[in-house]
């Protein structure tokens, strides 16, 4: 039994897991999963994953606390169960993809992600009307979200693509978007256990970086009314911008 000594690692990890736990306190709330990306620089990236569910977890809790009640019940009918077969299906695939393969699915999703932000934000851009509730729409996009949140906690950006053109009120949007993957996080716990990635390793390592949990979801609650959601955004963009270009290299070589 024994934890990650490269100190490189840590480095990374901890800013990373502290802008996550910002995230998922409500502020930026589209910001994504950082952490993933930015552990997979030095380990593979199914250990990253392993690595980041327990910490994630947490995390829920102290989010769902601060949400609590808030979110909207519709849109949740609609995308759970897209989630959960998203999962079945996501813990299918996890044990046949190669580190490389994680790799490029990794980066290739923080950089997509990336560039239909950027697209969404630029100048000019007409602000377009609210979207309608869809059944068909929100299970799609739940389902893809729940498999790319089980191979590497990178559900965000897909569920993004369904509930941000709803122009939900930020409260409605964030408590939504928490509910959503503490339910994933949580279910994910048992394929996880299965497919071996809640090792002593990892399960220590992530002890480690444990109380980064509350800190960053406290944060993220307290920076709402300090900083604008723009500032918080150049941040993550930066971020992963320079770790998506990394991985997907890094993917394409060793495929």
């Amino acid at each position: 039994m024994s934890i990650i000594t490269d100190p490189w690692f840590w480095v990374l990890a901890a800013p990373a897991f502290v802008l996550t736990g910002v995230s998922k306190g409500g502020f930026a709330s589209g910001a994504g999963n950082v952490a993933v990306p930015l552990m997979a620089l030095i380990v593979p990236a199914p250990q990253a994953a392993g690595i980041a569910l327990p910490v994630l977890c947490a995390m829920d809790i102290s989010s769902l606390r601060a949400w609590w009640r808030r979110w909207s019940w519709e849109q949740l009918r609609i995308i759970l169960p897209g989630g959960l077969l998203g999962i079945a299906a996501g813990a299918a695939v996890f044990g046949l993809m190669n580190d490389a393969a994680v790799k490029l699915m990794v980066g290739g999703i923080a950089l997509a992600f990336l560039a239909r932000s950027l697209w969404q934000a630029r100048p000019g851009r007409a602000v377009p009307a609210p979207a309608q509730p869809s059944r068909v729409k929100g299970g799609f996009w739940g389902l893809v979200s729940g498999f790319t949140s089980t191979v590497a906690h990178a559900g965000g950006p897909p569920l993004a693509v369904y509930l941000y053109p709803l122009r939900l009120d930020r409260a409605t949007l964030a408590a939504t978007t928490v509910v959503f993957f503490a339910v994933m996080n949580y279910v994910k716990l048992i394929p996880y256990a299965f497919l071996g990635q809640l090792s002593a390793t990892n399960l220590l390592t992530s002890l480690v970086l444990l109380p980064l949990a509350p800190l960053g979801v406290r944060l993220g609650i307290w920076l709402q009314a300090r900083m604008s959601d723009r500032v918080f955004y150049r941040i993550v963009y930066a971020m992963l911008a320079v770790t998506g270009a990394k991985l997907v290299w890094d993917g394409l070589a060793g495929l």
